[in-house]
């Protein structure tokens, strides 16, 4: 069914410490914070504004409309990517990352999609299939599979019929 990237939403479930120092749920529920855009649709859980995080911090001042993290910090988020058929993907990758405040991250004159960005993101797949592209060649990362993307030129491509849905890590990085 097209679209159906549209759909996923993520849950989160944050933990605390009551008043008598007990641990306890402090909340339970959908995130909030949602991007649904044509190629993916994007869960922002979590973010912290810097490293080392207090323990205790509150959930930073995330948007899921923005990929790069606080400067000092990182971003957690859970992503469905719509398969490559369903979108513009040559046409439409360079628009979306402008959208989400990645735009210096495209050179203009890479294969489409590629880009590169001022973090160490740590990917997983938890369903579907992803493709990475490198300068140098590629790999498809299937259910389970982890990438450590250290700030190298990539792009992702699903070209499969079905969303790939990945949780990711994205933490800044001193260049």
């Amino acid at each position: 069914m097209p679209g159906k990237h549209r759909e996923f939403q993520s849950r989160l479930i944050v933990t605390g410490v009551d008043a008598d120092g007990r641990s306890t749920f402090v909340s339970d529920g959908p995130t909030t914070d949602r991007l649904v855009a044509d190629g993916y649709t994007r869960n922002h859980l979590w973010q912290a504004t810097q490293v080392p995080t207090p323990v205790m911090a509150p959930n930073g001042p995330g948007d899921a409309s923005v990929i790069p993290p606080p400067p000092a910090g990182y971003n957690y988020v859970i992503t469905a990517f719509a398969p490559d058929s369903e979108w513009d993907y040559e046409g439409g990758y360079a628009r979306i990352l402008a959208e989400s405040g990645a735009g210096d991250a495209v050179d203009p004159t890479d294969a489409p999609g590629m880009h590169t960005t001022d973090t160490i993101d740590i990917v997983t797949v938890i369903s579907g299939e992803a493709c990475v592209l490198l300068d140098t060649g590629e790999t498809t990362m299937r259910q389970g599979d982890t990438i450590v993307q250290r700030g190298t030129k990539h792009a992702w491509r699903n070209r499969t019929d079905e969303p790939c849905v990945i949780s990711a890590v994205h933490i800044s990085v001193i260049r």
